[in-house]
C-alpha cells in the first residue's frame, strides 16, 4: 500500500486579478498560503508552483542522496541542496529546465565515488521521475 499526501488549492476572480490560497492539511504547513498571478509572474509576496516544486525537488533530490551515499558505506555528515526551475514564457508558461546544486560534506569518498552517487540519486528520485520531462542538470560538490 503506498502513501497518499494532499495539498488543496482555492481560486476567487479570473488569472490576473483573482488570487488564492493554498493548504497542505495533513501537516498544515501551508494553511491559506497566498498565491496569485502577480506572485507568478511578478514580484508580489506569496507563493507559486514552480517555488513549490523546487522546494518538494531539493527536498527529494536531498534525502535521495543521503540513502543512496549511506547504502554505499560512506553516510553524509551535511547535505545542502537547492534547485532552481525556470519557467519559459515562450509559447505558453512551461517549465523549461531544472538546475539541482549540491554540496555534501562526506566521509572517505571520493569525487568520482560522490559524483556518480549523486547522478543516481537525481535520476532516481521520484520528483526527478516525475519531472523528467523537463531538462535536469546537476552541480555536485563534495566539501571538507
Amino acid at each position: 500500500m503506498g502513501i497518499t499526501r494532499k495539498a488543496s488549492a482555492h481560486w476567487e476572480g479570473d488569472l490576473k486579478s483573482g488570487k488564492g490560497t493554498l493548504a497542505t492539511p495533513q501537516s498544515g504547513l501551508l494553511d491559506g498560503t497566498r498565491y496569485g498571478f502577480n506572485s507568478r509572474f511578478g514580484d508580489e509576496k506569496g507563493t507559486n508552483p514552480e517555488e513549490l516544486i523546487a522546494a518538494a525537488h531539493a527536498g527529494c533530490f536531498t534525502m535521495a542522496l543521503s540513502a543512496k551515499l549511506t547504502e554505499a558505506g560512506h553516510p553524509p555528515e551535511s547535505i545542502d541542496s537547492t534547485a532552481e526551475v525556470d519557467l519559459s514564457m515562450e509559447g505558453g508558461p512551461t517549465m523549461s529546465a531544472i538546475r539541482l546544486k549540491t554540496k555534501a560534506r562526506v566521509p572517505g569518498i571520493d569525487d568520482a565515488g560522490f559524483r556518480a552517487i549523486a547522478d543516481d540519486a537525481k535520476k532516481n528520485c521520484p520528483v526527478s521521475k516525475a519531472l523528467s520531462a523537463v531538462p535536469i542538470t546537476l552541480e555536485a560538490e563534495l566539501i571538507g
